[in-house]
C-alpha cells in the first residue's frame, strides 16, 4: 500500500477500509491493483477536481461504483443515513471510499464506524482530527450522532 500513501490525505481504517481525497485516474489503478473491490465517491461530479467521469474509469479497471454526493457547506443526517446503509450493505467488501480532501469521508466513516459499535466517541474524534478540524455544519452532525450513539448504548455500557 506504500504507492497509495501518495494519495491526498490517504488513511487506513482497516484491512478493509480506507479513505483519501479525490485520486487521480492513476491512483484509481493503484486503488484496484491494491485489491480493493469498491471506490465510493461522496464529491460532486461537477467540481473542478473532480474526475471527467470516474464512473466509467472505475468500471475500467474492473471495480464497483457508488457516488454519494455530499454537499460540504451543509452536510444532512439523511447524508449520513444513506452514506451508512451503502456501506451496510457493502459489508466484506474492500472499500475505498474518497471526495476532495478526505473531510466529508473521514466524518461519515467515522460516525457509521460510531454507530456499528466498532469505534467508541473518542477513536471517533482522534479519526476525524488525524484529517482536520471540522467546520461548525460539519461539527453539528458530529455532535448530534455521538449524542444519539450514547443515547442508544445501555447504560453502564
Amino acid at each position: 500500500m506504500s504507492v497509495l500513501k501518495e494519495i491526498y490525505n490517504f488513511r487506513v481504517v482497516s484491512g478493509r477500509l480506507a479513505t483519501a481525497g479525490q485520486p487521480t485516474a492513476s491512483e484509481l489503478a493503484e486503488v484496484a491493483a491494491a485489491g480493493f473491490e469498491v471506490v465510493v465517491n461522496l464529491g460532486l461530479a461537477n467540481a473542478p477536481y473532480a474526475l471527467p467521469d470516474e464512473a466509467a474509469t472505475v468500471a475500467a479497471l474492473g471495480l464497483d461504483y457508488a457516488h454519494v454526493p455530499v454537499s460540504f457547506e451543509a452536510p444532512a443526517p439523511e447524508d449520513l443515513e444513506r452514506f451508512c446503509g451503502l456501506m451496510d450493505s457493502l459489508d466484506g467488501r474492500r472499500l475505498f471510499v474518497h471526495c476532495a480532501a478526505n473531510k466529508r469521508v473521514s466524518v461519515l466513516v467515522a460516525l457509521w464506524q460510531l454507530r456499528a459499535g466498532r469505534w467508541d466517541s473518542r477513536e471517533t474524534e482522534d479519526f476525524i482530527a488525524s484529517v482536520w478540524l471540522p467546520t461548525p455544519p460539519w461539527q453539528q452532525l458530529i455532535n448530534e450522532t455521538v449524542e444519539s450513539s450514547a443515547a442508544r448504548r445501555p447504560s453502564g455500557a
